[in-house]
C-alpha cells in the first residue's frame, strides 16, 4: 500500500500566517478590503481569499483609490506607498513581516548614515542580495531612494566596485549558503582601503527549512513539491529537494499530478514553500489516494 507523508515543517511562515489572519479578520467585519499585490505567492490561496471578498490591486490602482482600506502583505513596501496612502486618505492594515520590517529599518539607518558620515552613495555601496523586482526587494531598495545595488546570484558579485565601501544585506528568503559564498568573495577582493560589512538578514524560519526539507526528500521515492511558481522561497526549497531526490516534481495544485509518477512507488512525500497552505498539500494527498 502506498504511504503518503506531508512534511510537518512545510506551510505558511509566521509572516504569511499573520497577513492572512489580518485579511480574514477584516473581511469577517464586512470591510471592503484591498490587498496591494498577491497576499501570498500561491494562486489557490489567493482565489480562496478572493471568494471571501479580498480585492487584489497594483500600485497604479491604489493611486486611484481614496477613502479605502488597503492591506500591505508580509513582503513590505517602500516609503512611497505610505506617502500615497496619506495623500489619498487610505487606511493601511500593515501586515509587513517583523523580520522584513527590521531589515528595512537597518538599511534605512545605514543609508542615512552614509549621507551624514564620511560615507556617501558615491563612495559606499549598499548591496542587497535578492531577486530584482521582488516585492520585498523593492521595499528594501526604496529605503535608499533606489541607490542600493541588487545582485541576484553569486555570479553577479563581480559587478561590484571593490575599491569602494560595501555594506551587504540579504532578502530574507535567499539561500544562506550562497550568501556566505558572496561574503567570502567580497572579503577576498575588497580593497585594503575600503570597508566591508555584511549583515545576515536571512529569516531563520526559512533558512532552517533547507536541512529539514533535505532530510524529508531523501526519505521518499517520490516528492511532490506544492508551490506557486512565482514564489522565490519556493524555488530555493524545490531545487534543494530536486538535488537530494531527482524524482521531485513541482506542482501548483492536485490537477497537475500525473498518475504515471506513482508507478512502482512505495512512498510519497508532499512538501511546500512558506507560501503553501496546509489545506492544499492535504488536497494533493487526497488526490493521490483517489488514484490508487
Amino acid at each position: 500500500m502506498l504511504q503518503i507523508e506531508i512534511d510537518s515543517g512545510s506551510g505558511f511562515c509566521f509572516g504569511v500566517t499573520t497577513a492572512i489572519q489580518k485579511a480574514e479578520e477584516e473581511l469577517a467585519r464586512g470591510t471592503q478590503l484591498y490587498c496591494l499585490g498577491d497576499i501570498v505567492h500561491n494562486g489557490m490561496e489567493c482565489e480562496r481569499l478572493r471568494e471571501m471578498g479580498l480585492v487584489t490591486i497594483d500600485h497604479e490602482q491604489m493611486a486611484r483609490l481614496h477613502d479605502a482600506t488597503v492591506l500591505l502583505r508580509a513582503h513590505g513596501e517602500p516609503p512611497e506607498t505610505y506617502e500615497m496612502a496619506r495623500r489619498n486618505n487610505i487606511e493601511i492594515i500593515d501586515a509587513t513581516c517583523p523580520v522584513v520590517l527590521q531589515l528595512q529599518k537597518r538599511i534605512k539607518k545605514q543609508y542615512e548614515t552614509s549621507l551624514t558620515d564620511n560615507f556617501s552613495p558615491q563612495t559606499s555601496q549598499i548591496v542587497i542580495f535578492g531577486k530584482k523586482g521582488h516585492a520585498e526587494v523593492l521595499g528594501l531598495v526604496g529605503q535608499t531612494h533606489s541607490d542600493a545595488i541588487v545582485i541576484e546570484s553569486f555570479e553577479e558579485v563581480t559587478k561590484l566596485d571593490f575599491s569602494r565601501d560595501i555594506f551587504l544585506y540579504s532578502q530574507t528568503t535567499k539561500s544562506l549558503d550562497e550568501f556566505h559564498r558572496i561574503i567570502g568573495y567580497i572579503q577576498q577582493h575588497i580593497s585594503p582601503s575600503a570597508t566591508f560589512k555584511s549583515f545576515d538578514t536571512i529569516c531563520r524560519s526559512v533558512a532552517n527549512r533547507m536541512p529539514n526539507i533535505s532530510q524529508f526528500a531523501a526519505k521518499h521515492d517520490l516528492i511532490l513539491f506544492v508551490c506557486g511558481r512565482k514564489s522565490s522561497n519556493g524555488k530555493v526549497l524545490y531545487n534543494e529537494c530536486l538535488r537530494v531526490n531527482p524524482n521531485t516534481h513541482l506542482i501548483e495544485d492536485p490537477e497537475e499530478i500525473d498518475p504515471s509518477w506513482l508507478t512502482d512507488i512505495l512512498t510519497v512525500g508532499i512538501c511546500g514553500a512558506t507560501s503553501t497552505p496546509k489545506w492544499l498539500m492535504e488536497q494533493c494527498r487526497d488526490a493521490i489516494v483517489a488514484m490508487e
